[in-house]
C-alpha cells in the first residue's frame, strides 16, 4: 500500500505564493503519475493540475494555469505545487494523487492512492 503525504498548506494573503509537497512512501514513486486536485467548501472535489512519471509533461486547470506549477523530485520520492498570486478563491484542501503509468492522467478516477489533504487558506 503506497502512502502519500501532503504537507506545506497554511495561511497566506492574496497575492502570496505557498508550496506544497507530496512525499511518498516508495521508490516506485518514480514511475507514478500524480496529479493534485482540491476541495473547497461545499463543493465538489475539482482537478488542479498533473504531471507524468518523468516530469516532462503537466497539465493544468484553466483556473490555475499560469499561476501554479508541478515538479517533482524523483530522487526525493516527492512532488511540488509551487502555487503564486493565490486568490481568495483558491482557498480549499489540497490533495496529491499516484498511479503507477507512464501516461499522465487528470481524471479522480484514474488515480489509486490519495494523501489526507492539506488545508490553503488565502486571505483577501
Amino acid at each position: 500500500q503506497v502512502q502519500l503525504v501532503e504537507s506545506g498548506g497554511g495561511l497566506v494573503q492574496a497575492g502570496g505564493s505557498l508550496r506544497l509537497s507530496c512525499t511518498a512512501s516508495t521508490d516506485s514513486f518514480r514511475n507514478y503519475a500524480v496529479g493534485w486536485f482540491r476541495q473547497a467548501p461545499g463543493k465538489e472535489r475539482e482537478f488542479v493540475g498533473a504531471i507524468n512519471w518523468t516530469g516532462r509533461t503537466t497539465y493544468y486547470a484553466d483556473a490555475v494555469k499560469g499561476r501554479f506549477t508541478i515538479s517533482r523530485d524523483n530522487v526525493n520520492n516527492s512532488v511540488y505545487l509551487r502555487m503564486n498570486s493565490l486568490k481568495a478563491e483558491d482557498t480549499a484542501v489540497y490533495y496529491c494523487a499516484g498511479v503507477e503509468t507512464t501516461d499522465i492522467v487528470w481524471t479522480e478516477t484514474g488515480y489509486d492512492y490519495w494523501g489526507q489533504g492539506t488545508q490553503v487558506t488565502v486571505s483577501s
